[in-house]
């Protein structure tokens, strides 16, 4: 398995898969670290949801089996 070199924000995927950032959130809830699911830490108490090429795959899965 190659090591994760890069990561997509929340804004980004939600802009990728045409999906409203609120609704992938709610998609994303039960999916873990293992999933592709990662949270960035940046100033203060700021954090960013993010995700793995895996994780923007399997988000892309699961909007699928929900009809968009």
């Amino acid at each position: 398995m190659a090591a994760i070199s890069f990561v997509y924000t929340i804004a980004r995927v939600a802009g990728m898969l045409d999906v409203d950032e609120e609704r992938l959130d709610d998609i994303a809830l039960g999916l873990e670290p293992e999933d592709g699911r990662l949270w960035v830490y940046g100033p203060g108490e700021e954090a960013t949801l993010a995700f793995t090429r895996a994780g923007v795959e399997l988000l892309e899965q699961l909007i699928a089996d929900q009809g968009r």
